[in-house]
């Protein structure tokens, strides 16, 4: 398949795809799960999946759980939402996420903490969720939503581009319980830059 790219051949031990920049209206599926017990990298970024399953059901990527040793999946500018439903991946360490439709973070982040318990990496700048130089966002909300992020997965050691410290990780503890109510008082009064519907 065009624009499709196999692991160089002095790399034998390890397996990549890529998708990125096709135009594809749905997952290639047929071509992912050839390699279910050996493909390490997905790149499918900068695609046209539709945001609906009623409309299109392969856009979902919910058979990408058959990927047994997939480490890094790699979904930026592909309209996906908060209400993104991933299957459960915990061979998954890194995800990249940028540039999409997400703006309700609780919802996102709970996702994510459940289907990937073993995360490392994640990178979802340019949502609006995640409030940084890149959107309008003030340093306040960025350090906020760093904050918040922080607490809920505590194994995260990069959150988009910049390294997660272990002072940041400590006032995160402070500032957040995990699993923390997106309707208490605080959720409601200082952060609805995040938990808007969509």
């Amino acid at each position: 398949m065009e624009g499709q790219h196999s692991q160089p051949s002095h790399a034998s031990s390890f397996h990549w795809l890529s998708f990125a920049y096709q135009g594809l209206t749905e997952i290639p599926y047929d071509t992912i799960l050839t390699q279910t017990d050996t493909l390490e990298v997905l790149d499918l970024s900068y695609n046209l999946w539709l945001c609906s399953p009623s409309f299109n059901p392969y856009w979902n990527p919910a058979l990408l759980g058959q990927l047994e040793k997939l480490s890094t999946l790699i979904l930026d500018c592909n309209n996906y939402t908060s209400h993104i439903k991933f299957p459960y991946m915990p061979s998954v360490t890194a995800l990249c996420i940028n540039k999409n439709k997400i703006n309700n973070l609780p919802v996102f982040v709970e996702e994510i903490r459940r289907k990937f318990p073993n995360i490392k990496i994640l990178s979802m700048m340019n949502n609006e969720a995640a409030p940084s130089y890149f959107n309008g966002g003030s340093l306040t909300q960025y350090k906020d939503y760093r904050q918040y992020v922080i607490s809920q997965i505590p194994g995260l050691e990069i959150l988009d581009d910049t390294e997660v410290l272990e002072k940041e990780r400590a006032q995160a503890r402070k500032t957040y319980r995990l699993q923390q109510s997106s309707h208490s008082s605080r959720t409601r009064k200082d952060m609805k830059w995040y938990t808007s519907t969509g």
